[in-house]
């Protein structure tokens, strides 16, 4: 019997609440047993980040290895990357190492707390290299803006538009996260290569906790690719375990400031 198998390349999160931490809670709420590609460590909480140290490229190399070398992995996530000679060294890895398995991309830019945390040189490097060689890329409004040099859109049109031009830059799927924009619902829209546009609809909650939301979606969505589910169904179920997850975030209490959704929601109680 096979054992879905699934990898996070990422920072790690101190404060447990985003990051690699976010993302093994998410694989083993959802059935996928996790492993991890440090990229960065951060000094973190729920009030935002203090410090960030990259880890050695040639390390995270060598972590990509072993996991690769030993682990049947069936799926894989990336997350913060936060300077282009530590992409260069993922893309190179996962080109090597990785043939055939599903990977997302959640091209993470700014933490909840409004910290950044890529190089504006490692955008054009996260755009060039990574973008045409992943199944989907899941940014938010202003991560998409960002990839793309453009204003932040404002209408679901918009975002739709900007989502096309991601895909024209090389993406084989795009997940265009509506969580910041406003109103009573958080609209996510879907788009792949062939045309098909899905407008994916949650309500939207009044709680200040929401830190690591982006990496629990993205997460969520490797978890379920991992375990054999098309893209368009592991997207759905990834929105719909996210929703329940931000609607019981309150039942936390965790630091001072935004603190994370609720990843064990279905099991704790």
């Amino acid at each position: 019997m096979s054992t879905p198998i699934a990898v996070t390349i990422a920072g790690s999160d101190s404060g447990g609440g985003a990051g690699i931490q976010a993302d093994l809670k998410t694989f083993s709420a959802l059935g996928a047993y996790g492993a991890s590609v440090v990229t960065a460590l951060t000094a973190q909480n729920t009030s935002g980040v203090q410090g960030i140290h990259d880890v050695p490229p040639a390390f995270i190399a060598a972590q990509m290895e072993s996991v690769f070398s030993d682990l049947a992995v069936t799926a894989a996530k990336i997350g913060m990357l936060s300077q282009a000679a530590v992409i260069e060294t993922v893309a190179d890895g996962l080109a090597r190492l990785a043939s055939g398995i599903p990977i997302i991309l959640d091209p993470v830019m700014v933490a909840t707390s409004g910290d950044r945390l890529i190089s504006e040189a490692a955008i054009e490097t996260l755009r060039r290299r990574l973008l045409p060689e992943v199944d989907l890329i899941t940014p938010n409004l202003p991560e998409a803006a960002a990839l793309l040099g453009e204003p932040v859109a404002e209408s679901e049109n918009a975002a739709v538009a900007q989502g096309r031009r991601l895909l024209a830059l090389g993406a084989r799927a795009v997940l265009v996260k509506g969580g910041h924009a406003r109103g009573g619902e958080s609209v996510d829209h879907l788009l792949t290569r062939d045309g098909t546009l899905r407008r994916l609809a949650a309500p939207r909650f009044a709680t200040e906790n929401t830190h690591g939301t982006g990496c629990t979606l993205s997460a969520a969505i490797t978890a379920g690719l991992a375990r054999g589910l098309a893209l368009p169904e592991a997207v759905v179920a990834a929105k719909s375990y996210v929703t329940a997850a931000i609607a019981a975030a309150d039942r936390l209490s965790i630091g001072r400031g935004h603190g994370p959704v609720h990843h064990f929601h279905a099991v704790w109680s």
